[in-house]
């Protein structure tokens, strides 16, 4: 049966929309007015490299089997549809519109489902044994989750990686790391089911290419751990936030490999955070099948990009992972250090725009 699904962010969301639209589901996507009327006029392209395959195929949303339309975040009412995806970045919830829609899709108690490197604080409150009062410091603005529910929010760990191309157009999307979404369930079971047939119907995607159907990369994976998503938290203290220096970006690559020691230790830092948490080690992904993922990743990352661009906010995952194990009495000097860098180039940024 096709569902009426709800992405608020278009750039990230409509990587996984082009994966839900071959289930012949409708998608409305939330994004600014220039990327909606281009959307509502040619749809959005998302190029998906395959293994073995010279070149990339090309996911029109025109040419799928589902239907998406696009708009502002006003007007937009959440009872009208079966699911809510949350793919903007966790600054942007506190901006005008969009902070008013969450407010509402908190209030509608429909399942929501974030894409996000920075967990809702809703969603982290469904760890058990955190003071989670302390926590609020990581976000933007944490009263902005106070309508959401934690038993109708789940996490889905956005490790696919995609970027708008440098000379593309804002409704065109080219995935560089086509990695698999791994989705938490939900404390309810309807919720779930509902998830579980979306994962089915990625996991049937056939796209007719040349030489037949092809089998496509980038799945939708429900797991019963609600740990499986903060597998990603390990990659984000190793790899993202150490693409931030003194001296400017560097790329991903380069923070993981310039010192692997050095990454290895962050890396396994936050992994056995986890397993403190409740996580089983089987949850998580090993340092060295990252270390080999960030082998192609030449790009820094989203958050020392905006951070070097001059943002007054960026999400912040590493001071919430630093919050949580100083909970837990554990503490790593090179997390300690890019935090306080990260505190001090958003001060000055704040200062500037000030």
């Amino acid at each position: 049966m096709p569902h009426k699904i709800l992405l608020m962010g278009a750039s990230y969301g409509s990587l996984l929309a082009s994966k839900l639209l071959f289930g012949g589901h409708s998608i409305h996507l939330v994004c600014l007015p220039a990327e909606a009327d281009l959307i509502n006029a040619e749809g959005f392209k998302v190029k998906l490299p395959i293994r073995g395959r010279a070149e990339p195929v090309l996911l029109e949303s025109r040419k799928l089997p589902g239907k998406v339309t696009a708009g502002p975040a006003a007007g937009v009412n959440p009872a009208d549809y079966d699911l809510i995806g949350l793919c903007m970045q966790e600054p942007q919830y506190r901006s005008e519109g969009v902070r008013q829609l969450l407010d509402a899709v908190g209030k509608s108690k429909k399942p929501c489902m974030s894409i996000m490197n920075m967990p809702p604080l809703p969603y982290i409150k469904r760890i058990p044994g955190l003071d989670y009062e302390p926590l609020k410091a990581a976000y933007t603005d944490a009263s902005v989750w106070d309508s959401v529910d934690p038993n109708k929010i789940t996490l889905n760990s956005p490790d696919p990686q995609a970027i708008r191309p440098p000379d593309g157009k804002a409704n065109e999307l080219l995935v560089t790391l086509p990695t698999n979404f791994k989705c938490a369930r939900f404390t309810d079971d309807k919720d779930t089911a509902l998830i579980r047939q979306l994962e089915k119907d990625v996991d049937a995607a056939r796209f007719d290419a040349p030489e037949g159907k092809i089998e496509l990369p980038v799945k939708l994976k429900v797991y019963d751990s609600i740990f499986v998503p903060l597998a990603k938290w390990s990659m984000l203290l190793a790899g993202n936030y150490r693409c931030i220096t003194k001296d400017g970006m560097r790329t991903a690559k380069e923070a993981v490999h310039t010192n692997i020691e050095e990454s290895r230790s962050v890396y396994n830092f936050v992994f056995d955070l986890c397993v403190k948490l409740g996580a089983a080690p089987s949850d998580l992904v090993p340092f060295e099948k990252y270390a080999a993922a960030a082998e192609s990743l030449s790009r820094p990352a989203s958050a020392a990009r905006a951070l070097y661009n001059g943002a007054p906010n960026i999400e912040r995952a590493d001071k919430l992972v630093q919050l949580i194990a100083k909970q837990k009495g554990l503490s790593h000097p090179v997390i300690d250090a890019g935090v306080a860098l990260v505190d001090e180039l958003l001060a000055a940024n704040r200062k500037k725009a000030a």
